[in-house]
């Protein structure tokens, strides 16, 4: 029975690498979601997002409060009443026509009628309408002079007052206008995405140390494999990311929602919206998995929250550049720089998303779905093995390194033995 039991192999008792990177991030994506630091974390962006809207509004509220484009008229009652009823009739055709008032008191001049406590007049019309006189500040006589003078013209009948109608014959746009118009969607796909990994890969990096302060890391490495450590923990920040992601999707759409006439409108993607916001998530997961296994690295290689920050600088810095690398790229499609930003692993995802936008194929991103998912493996079995070698001392060199030191125990032990004299 004992020899049953002693050839019996020791890792059939093991899981899988997959069903203990599996077991892993269970564990973290449960503890990290229900703590109460996750919750402060994602109120964080919140505060901006919402101070931002409230000072936009304010912002366009006193905007709109200081653009005076009100003009008092101050000459007879009868060129008065031709002015306003002139500038009724073509409102419809010209909208960017200044409203016309008559001043309270037109015997005053125009110079005390601006002066009034109170007045929000761009300027003030006396004279006749054979000879108008525009009083205001130079900046408001250059916006309104030529306004001024086309409804003295319209007043008089000297200018037609009967527009005919046009026929319009939109088109959808040239190919060189949907190139340069789906640019902005690209941009603005990259900056987001940029944003938010440099926000979310944050997590990866204090989570190692907390745990080799705890000694948890060495139980865990115990038990199953180090690569399935480095990969369960991943996948529990990346599902973890998808939660914020989907709180601050939830208010960014309730602000869309009530504020959505208010912000720029961006073109539609070659791809169409549906299939460019799919790879978004994609792109997403896999420069978040890219980015975070590099993170991963650099907290098991630090042992307190000051050596992290200060590893993690240089890798910040070179996201900084690839981001630039691939914005910078997608201004010259199927070029050797493009090409570039799509194989490398780090700007991968972003020259992908720009290409999403301005081009409808599908395969090349199936291509590059594929590529990102295999750098992921081989950043993380790279990390994995990094720290057991250098953080955990094993592995073939420490192995080799403990086999001597016991090897050489033993001889010592035998030789001391040896040259001991022996007693009578």
């Amino acid at each position: 029975m004992s020899n049953s039991v002693s050839n019996t192999p020791i890792n059939d008792a093991r899981l899988s690498m997959w069903q203990a990177a599996w077991v892993i991030a269970r564990r973290d994506f449960l503890a990290i979601l229900f703590s109460r630091a996750f919750f402060f974390f994602l109120l964080g962006p919140l505060f901006p997002i919402l101070v931002g809207g409230l000072a936009g509004g304010i912002g366009g509220q006193v905007q709109r409060e200081a653009t005076v484009n009100t003009i008092a008229l101050a000459m007879s009652q009868e060129d008065n009443n031709a002015m306003m009823a002139a500038r009724l009739a073509v409102q419809e055709r010209l909208p960017g026509l200044p409203i016309m008032r008559e001043a309270e008191d037109t015997s005053k001049a125009p110079a005390d009628i601006l002066a009034e406590p109170g007045a929000a007049y761009a300027g003030v019309v006396s004279g006749t309408l054979d000879a108008p006189i525009l009083t205001g500040t130079p900046g408001q006589i250059a916006a309104w002079e030529g306004a001024v003078a086309m409804m003295a013209a319209f007043a008089k009948g000297e200018a037609p007052t009967d527009f005919p109608d046009v026929a319009a014959e939109p088109v959808a746009g040239s190919a060189a206008t949907d190139r340069s118009e789906r640019i902005k969607t690209a941009q603005a796909g990259q900056l987001l995405l940029f944003l938010l990994m440099m926000l979310l890969a944050g997590m990866v990096l204090s989570n190692l140390v907390e745990e080799k302060a705890n000694k948890i890391i060495e139980i865990l490495a115990a038990a199953i494999p180090m690569d399935s450590v480095f990969l369960g923990k991943l996948i529990a920040m990346l599902g973890v990311s998808f939660v914020g992601i989907a709180v601050w999707g939830f208010f960014g759409g309730l602000i869309i929602f009530f504020g959505g006439e208010a912000l720029p409108q961006l073109p539609e993607p070659a791809m169409g919206w549906p299939v460019f916001l799919l790879l978004g998530v994609v792109y997403f997961a896999f420069g978040y998995l890219l980015l975070g296994s590099l993170f991963l690295t650099i907290g098991g290689m630090a042992t307190t929250v000051r050596e992290v920050q200060t590893l993690s600088m240089p890798v910040t810095m070179m996201q900084l550049l690839v981001f630039f690398l691939a914005a910078f790229a997608m201004t010259d499609p199927g070029s050797l720089l493009e090409l570039v930003a799509v194989v490398f692993p780090l700007s991968s995802p972003f020259a992908m998303l720009a290409r999403a936008a301005q081009s409808p194929e599908v395969w090349p991103h199936l291509v590059a779905i594929v590529w990102q998912a295999f750098c992921v493996l081989l950043f993380v079995k790279a990390g994995a093995t990094l720290f057991r070698r250098r953080v955990m001392k094993s592995g073939p060199a420490a192995r080799r390194k403990g086999k001597e030191k016991r090897l050489g125990g033993i001889f010592g032990a035998a030789s001391g033995k040896a040259g001991a004299p022996q007693s009578s």
